[in-house]
């Protein structure tokens, strides 16, 4: 009799454990800010999204998919030209999330990696479009239009692939840090450009300065001491000059001696 009881209560003890594995197996859990979508072999993907919680599906038959619907940053860099055909390079960081209500849709046209099939490529796409139509310097002058069309077309395209999107200042950032490489480029530029200039001037005036060397070396060897005495005769003329001028000098016949007139003290 007890070992009729023991094998009874062990049958029991096995069907439990084997029913509770069944249970246990289609059971699945949704945690916070997250939504599942059932994938089923026989009719696909099903219209209903599950909320969060504890759900049951057919196991082997049915796959639950759980998608994050919190919002998410993402940086998506991009290098694209100004209308002026100035190269600018933005990193613009967006903010995303699918829209709870199309994850059937998401799941079936792009798959759990929707963010990275879609996101770059509008991000891109939309940058492109609407820097093209500003020059560099507008870019800063008119950075709230920038901004505004940006942000437009991007939740526009967005919204066609299910996905929510907003971004913040960082693409203004982004923009005046490129407005001020620019500055700092051209200032490096000319500061370039003035020391060669520079260069070119000292390397003239060197020049300069050694051919009227070798001209005065030349005159020199070709006057001999006639040059000397032409440059004493023409200083002793400019010394007279300058004496004539002053009013505290007079001049007496050849022969006699200056007599300075010099105020009585």
């Amino acid at each position: 009799m007890a070992a009729q009881f023991f094998n009874r209560i062990g049958q029991i003890g096995l069907g439990v454990a084997v029913v509770g594995g069944v249970v246990n197996s289609a059971l699945y859990n949704v945690d916070g800010g997250h939504r599942a979508v059932i994938f089923d072999r026989f009719t696909g993907v099903k219209n209903q999204v599950v909320g969060e919680g504890t759900h049951f599906f057919i196991p082997w038959i049915q796959r639950p998919v759980i998608f994050d619907i919190r919002s998410r940053p993402r940086n998506v860099p991009v290098t694209t030209g100004s209308k002026d055909l100035q190269n600018v390079n933005i990193t613009l960081r967006i903010l995303f999330r699918p829209i709870p209500d199309q994850l059937p849709r998401i799941y079936t046209i792009l798959g759990v990696d929707y963010d990275d099939r879609v996101l770059p490529s509008i991000t891109t796409e939309v940058l492109k479009a609407v820097v093209a139509q500003f020059d560099a310097g507008e870019l800063i002058t008119q950075r709230e239009i920038v901004s505004q069309k940006v942000s437009e077309s991007l939740m526009d395209r967005a919204s066609q692939f299910g996905t929510h999107l907003t971004f913040g200042k960082e693409f203004t950032q982004a923009v005046e840090l490129k407005q001020v490489a620019q500055q700092e480029a051209e200032k490096a530029r000319f500061l370039v450009e003035k020391a060669e200039q520079q260069k070119k001037a000292a390397v003239i005036t060197a020049e300069g300065d050694a051919q009227a060397a070798i001209l005065l070396a030349k005159s020199f060897g070709e006057a001999g001491e006639g040059l000397v005495e032409l440059r004493r005769i023409e200083a002793a003329e400019d010394i007279a000059y300058q004496l004539s001028r002053s009013r505290q000098v007079s001049y007496l016949p050849p022969g006699q001696n200056i007599l300075l007139n010099l105020p009585a003290q």
